[in-house]
């Protein structure tokens, strides 16, 4: 009788016991190992992107969370959410080739241009618009995606949200204030400060620095060629009077650089004006130029692009690849700056 008692209590463990055991170690690996996670991801993609952004905690904004966003081509004022927002930005702004930690700079530096703009306010409706050449640029993720081949949408879009979602919160502070962090797309090897380029008293933090590996970009370098006739037509647009004397060398030249290396101010004949006016009238890609006179044609050979304030994307790029994070770009392009949680400030 004892035999028969202990061969069913045997019995049962055999049974129900030890399968449950088992199973118990099972679930607890499944959920706690990347192998666990592989296994689930493989069986349903949507599980896979449920649990990647679990994994991210939302931060929370307070009076930061929405801005108001003006599309200048409809005049349509929509309040969006910061950070999908700045998805929109960083995805306009730079291109998703770039390393991840040029990313994550152009996303801090786009979530403090912001946020400046909140609290300086330059439309009576709106906190900013999509317009680059008057804010920032802005572009619908579905014009995004329709942009890029399709195999690399996917992969291109993720790498953008986790530059934004990696550093939420973070903007870029000068005595506990958000900065005007400026930026663009490269700077020729040397920024600009802002006085240069807009007058004023400038900003401190904006200051002239070197980065080294932007001439292996597209952007660095750019040529514009004018016929004479074409030089004189496009000066008489401003200046009605404008008279060149082509067959004397002195009479264009430039005459004054700035510290930074780029043009302060040109002669073209009867006038003098500004390397930014410059600019501006022959749509040159910067300020940084020489100009040559060859076989009735006067040419213009530029480094760079854009007003070279800020932060340089492509310099951005550059450091990242030789292993620089984005802090440390940060801190190369904004002098004395701390970066910091906007609810901190």
């Amino acid at each position: 009788m004892k035999k028969i008692s202990l061969y069913i209590i045997c019995f049962i463990l055999l049974c129900f016991i030890l399968p449950a055991l088992f199973t118990k170690n099972g679930k607890e690996v499944s959920a706690g190992t990347s192998e666990g996670n592989q296994n689930s991801a493989n069986s349903s993609g949507e599980t896979q992107n449920q649990t990647a952004t679990s994994t991210i905690e939302k931060y929370n904004y307070n009076k930061y969370g929405t801005i108001k966003l003006l599309h200048k081509d409809t005049g349509q004022v929509e309040e969006v959410n910061l950070d999908d927002y700045l998805c929109n930005v960083v995805s306009a702004e730079m291109p998703a080739d770039f390393e991840l930690e040029a990313l994550k700079a152009q996303a801090v530096v786009a979530r403090t241009y912001t946020i400046y703009k909140v609290n300086n306010k330059k439309h009576d409706n709106a906190d900013i618009c999509d317009d680059s050449a008057c804010c920032q640029a802005w572009i619908s993720k579905a014009n995004r995606l329709a942009r890029w081949d399709e195999n690399l949408r996917e992969s291109n879009w993720n790498k953008i949200v986790e530059a934004v979602n990696s550093t939420q919160g973070l903007i870029i502070t000068y005595n506990n204030e958000p900065i005007n962090a400026f930026f663009h797309s490269n700077s020729g090897g040397t920024t600009e400060i802002p006085v240069n380029v807009w007058g004023g008293t400038g900003y401190p933090y904006l200051q002239t620095v070197e980065t080294a590996g932007e001439e292996g970009y597209t952007q660095y370098a750019s040529e514009v060629t004018l016929s004479q006739a074409d030089l004189i037509e496009k000066l008489k647009q401003k200046y009605s009077d404008i008279s060149i004397d082509f067959s004397n060398p002195e009479d264009i030249q430039i005459k004054e650089h700035t510290e930074s290396g780029r043009v302060k101010t040109v002669k073209f004949g009867n006038h003098e004006i500004s390397g930014v006016e410059t600019r501006s009238i022959f749509g040159l890609r910067s300020t940084n130029f020489e100009i040559t006179q060859e076989n009735g044609n006067v040419k213009f050979t530029v480094k760079g692009y854009g007003h070279g304030v800020g932060m340089s994307q492509t310099g951005a790029d550059s450091m990242a690849k030789q292993g620089s994070t984005y802090e440390d770009i940060i801190h190369h392009f904004y002098t004395n700056v701390e970066i910091k949680e906007v609810n901190s400030i």
